[in-house]
Parts: C-alpha cells; sequence; structure tokens
C-alpha cells in the first residue's frame, strides 16, 4: 500500500500559494480529489510545522513561508511526523535456516538507509516554488 498524503500535500499547498484568496478545506479537497477531512488533518500537521497558518473568520489556509524558502523535505517530514525520511521497509520474518534469510536484514538495511539519504539530499534541493514552475511548464504544454 502507499501513502498518497505527501503528494496531496505538495498539491494543497500549491493551491494555497496560487491563490488570491485564502482557500477552504473543501475547495482542496475537490482539487485533489478526496474528502475536506483528510485535508484538515494534512493542514493541522502543516500548521504544526509554521508552513501555512488558518484564517480565522474568513476561513481557508494561507501560506507561511515563501514557495521558494519551503523544501519539499519540510514538506515530507510535516506530513511524516518524523525528521527521517522513510521510503521501505523490511519484510519481518525471514528464514534463519536460509542463507538469504540470515543475511538480508543487514544488507537491505543499508541499501535502504542509502537510498533514503539519497532521498533526502533530493528533497531538501527542491522546493515548493520548483514545484509550482514545473506545474507552470506543464500547463503551457496543454492544448
Amino acid at each position: 500500500m502507499t501513502d498518497t498524503r505527501f503528494s496531496s500535500a505538495i498539491h494543497m499547498l500549491i493551491l494555497i500559494a496560487g491563490a488570491k484568496t485564502p482557500m477552504t478545506s473543501e475547495q482542496i479537497a475537490r482539487s485533489v480529489g478526496t474528502n475536506a477531512s483528510h485535508i484538515r488533518r494534512l493542514a493541522l500537521l502543516l500548521k504544526k510545522q509554521g508552513v501555512i497558518e488558518s484564517q480565522r473568520g474568513v476561513g481557508g489556509f494561507r501560506l507561511l513561508v515563501p514557495p521558494e524558502d519551503l523544501p519539499l523535505l519540510r514538506v515530507c517530514r510535516a506530513i511524516a511526523e518524523t525528521d527521517r525520511v522513510h521510503v521501505f521497509d523490511l519484510h519481518q520474518n525471514p528464514s534463519d535456516r536460509c542463507v538469504v534469510g540470515r543475511h538480508i536484514r543487514p544488507v537491505l538495511t543499508d541499501v535502504f538507509r542509502d537510498i533514503e539519504q539519497q532521498a533526502e539530499r533530493e528533497l531538501q534541493r527542491l522546493t515548493l516554488a520548483d514545484c509550482m514552475q514545473k506545474m507552470r511548464t506543464e500547463m503551457e504544454g496543454e492544448p
């Protein structure tokens, strides 16, 4: 099973960053293709990390960090509620009777750690502004 919270959060932040007025969870949910309660849960995590704020009285969310100053790693960590990017899990019960089963955990632990460290570096390099620029480029290519 895959977790789509990170992509939903980026989608949400692009909408919020590009909106002229604060967007509500209902408006965002329609674009993301989910329900408003899911968006509110993501918003709560992003609010805790100082990425967005909710507008009282008006309703909706506003970005607190300029898109060019918001690395995707910060978004990822906020949504995951951890400081570590975690992509892969190891299977739990390899057989000690098998030569591969006895040695697979340390091998994959090292491989997965290296991949996750590379992912962290790339997510630190890329910003919300980069995603927004790619979005503009994508939209320009539409007929």
